[in-house]
């Protein structure tokens, strides 16, 4: 988030959402069907809310002590704002002044008294009740804060380590509560949008279940039965087909999913998607449904989200971005420059140019030269060299228009001119080239282009705008990928629930590495927000993808290939990644800023310290021993 919106946060609150219910402006008393804050408690106003038109009236607020000034005034704190408390000075009140005053930062307070105005040239238009101020009259400590690991303000650095340990504390920042409730207001624009406007039925699904097939690890929980497991579902994608199956035809849930990825950084061991599942639907019903969805929940003060979102299939954005989700904020694209040099006697281009997917291809650095030291394009290709075994080559444009690198002494000036013209280059500009086979090339220069990017905005360019968002539809993806374990056997790209492209359905039985599928992928801005496709509804081939393509045991999933079997209705349906959409739209830097309990990027609870032992009384009913000293082991480690 930018600093202009944490400084806001930091003198008068939460910021108003532009399609939530209205808080007071300055000046007014309340806004007409505005939330009731003050329903079913004993304060008569939050410390957010009091404005000039209160002024004279007996006000009763709680909160916590954010600032104490001298035994003069402090400043209250509750969940929508701050408001100064003036300390009385008279004797017959000293009570109170040296209750308030005597109390610790942090600590919970209640405080009576008559709302008034501020002296003249001591109003605050930075801070939505900076006409007024409470003169307390009455006042108790409902609980002493004890010192605090951390202060309590947003412009403090904490190590995410403390923040995690104390989350409770940190849940107190302005930050943090304005994103939890901007994510609670926008599942509930969500729920309007898909159970009132379109008729979706919001169902819950089992979270104990069975292994499901590929895709991601799952967490186990053991069962009274010996040698039997649960497993913690990584989606529900078997129970809403089985919804459509059941007639529901319009499934929707706020689903907790789990996937044991070990330790992966800005990534949870549980999360939360919007999950969507429909009957009847091709891929464009799914499609307009999501951006429909968008528009209706996507907060005011983020600006307008224009639809439909842009679109492009999966070889286009692998050739022209190196990603399967590509940041559309910026250029920089890749550019294939193969025909310019296929007339060149470069050695290691024809080398490239001879396999059946060689190519060379080029990324256009703009102002590089001034923006990026020598270290940095060392730097950059000793990155495609260690993650894609991928030579790089880089070249210069001198102030005098000319090319600058150990290629151009073996080009000749038309091709020079030629590659120019090709990559738009300009004075200043650098150009990194690679060659080799075309996946491997492209994943390199796409790598290289957000590497680059982020060395040009260190240094100082503005080239991605933090507050645009770029939605786009990435589609056609292959229904299958080589296994990186074992490339002669095939994996699904998707999951193997997901069907063929239509014009694609004979190549399944032939061919089916060149099988496109109906999978596609909602990108933001660089991320993948969502994730579906239209599924297989067909046993026949669900069990031909499972057993001849995947080579799994069916058997696995013999509940599902049944149910197909019994009128099973096409559908298809989508998940978007609540905790990614969230960070993305508040702009903060982790996931784990947007979820009220994280688990830290090696997936413990740093506040409740789990996971953790347990004793072999408790493993004795799920059958389980533990098969070496734990303790002994744990202790040698530290």
């Amino acid at each position: 988030m930018s600093c202009p919106r944490v400084l806001r946060l930091l003198r008068g609150g939460l910021p108003r959402l532009g399609w939530e219910l209205a808080r007071p402006a300055r000046g007014s008393a309340s806004a007409p069907g505005a939330a009731d804050f003050n329903s079913f408690v004993a304060r008569t106003n939050t410390c957010g809310e009091l404005r000039s038109a209160h002024v004279g009236q007996e006000v009763t607020l709680y909160g916590w002590i954010q600032y104490q000034r001298q035994g003069l005034f402090l400043v209250l704190r509750d969940f929508q704002g701050l408001t100064q408390i003036i300390l009385p000075q008279d004797e017959a009140h000293s009570h109170v002044r040296k209750l308030l005053s005597n109390a610790p930062v942090e600590s919970v307070v209640r405080v009576t008294g008559i709302v008034s105005s501020r002296p003249p040239g001591q109003e605050n238009p930075k801070m939505p009740t900076g006409d007024i101020e409470v003169k307390v009259e009455t006042a108790e400590i409902l609980n002493s804060c004890k010192k605090l690991p951390f202060e309590i303000k947003d412009f403090i650095k904490k190590s995410e380590a403390l923040r995690m340990q104390y989350r409770y504390l940190d849940l107190r920042s302005f930050q943090l509560q304005y994103n939890l409730r901007l994510r609670s207001q926008i599942v509930m624009r969500m729920r309007e949008y898909l159970c009132n406007l379109h008729g979706f039925v919001d169902v819950e699904t089992p979270t104990l279940f069975k292994r499901t097939p590929g895709g991601a690890k799952e967490f186990l929980v053991p069962s009274r039965e010996a040698g039997k497991f649960y497993s913690l579902p990584q989606s529900p994608q078997q129970f809403k087909q089985l919804l459509m199956v059941g007639g529901v035809d319009r499934y929707f849930q706020v689903a907790r999913c789990y996937r044991d990825e070990g330790s992966r950084p800005d990534r949870q061991p549980e999360f939360t998607q919007i999950d969507i599942e429909m009957s009847f639907v091709d891929q464009a019903g799914i499609q307009g449904l999501i951006e429909g969805l968008l528009q209706y929940s996507w907060p005011q003060e983020r600006g307008a989200v224009t639809t439909p979102f842009p679109s492009m299939t999966y070889e286009e954005a692998l050739a022209d971005y190196g990603t399967d989700k590509p940041d559309t904020r910026f250029g920089m694209k890749i550019v294939d420059i193969s025909d310019i040099l296929r007339r060149s006697d470069v050695q290691f281009v024809q080398n490239a140019l001879s396999y059946p997917r060689g190519t060379v291809k080029a990324i256009c650095i703009p102002q590089g030269v001034r923006y990026l030291k020598n270290k940095d394009l060392e730097s950059l290709k000793e990155s495609a060299k260690s993650q894609f075994n991928q030579e790089v080559m880089d070249m210069i444009c001198r102030p005098d228009g000319s090319l600058k690198s150990l290629l151009t002494k073996l080009l000749g000036e038309e091709q020079q001119s030629e590659l120019m013209r090709a990559l738009n280059v300009q004075v200043d500009d650098v150009v990194l080239l690679a060659a080799g086979e075309h996946k491997r090339v492209c994943s390199a220069l796409g790598s290289l282009r957000l590497e680059s990017a982020d060395l040009l905005e260190a240094a100082g360019m503005m080239l991605r705008d933090p507050t645009a968002f770029h939605f786009l539809w990435v589609v056609d993806f292959p229904l299958f990928l080589p296994k990186e374990e074992n490339p002669a056997e095939l994996e699904s790209a998707h999951h193997p629930f997901t069907a063929p492209h239509p014009a694609d359905t004979n190549l399944l039985y032939s061919d089916p590495t060149k099988v496109r599928s109906q999978h596609y992928d909602l990108v933001l801005n660089g991320n993948e927000i969502g994730g579906g496709s239209i599924r297989i509804h067909n046993a026949e081939q669900q069990r031909f993808v499972l057993e001849k393509v995947l080579k799994e045991d069916s058997e696995v999933l013999s509940h599902l290939l049944e149910a197909l079997e019994f009128g099973a209705p096409p559908h298809g349906g989508i998940a978007l990644g609540l905790d990614r959409l969230i960070s993305l739209i508040v702009g903060a830097p982790s996931i784990r800023d947007v979820i009220a309990f994280p688990k830290s990027f090696r997936g413990r609870d740093l506040m409740g310290n789990a996971p953790d032992y347990v004793t072999p009384e408790e493993l004795e009913p799920y059958h389980i021993q533990v098969s070496w000293p734990v303790a002994e082991t744990e202790a040698k480690k530290n």
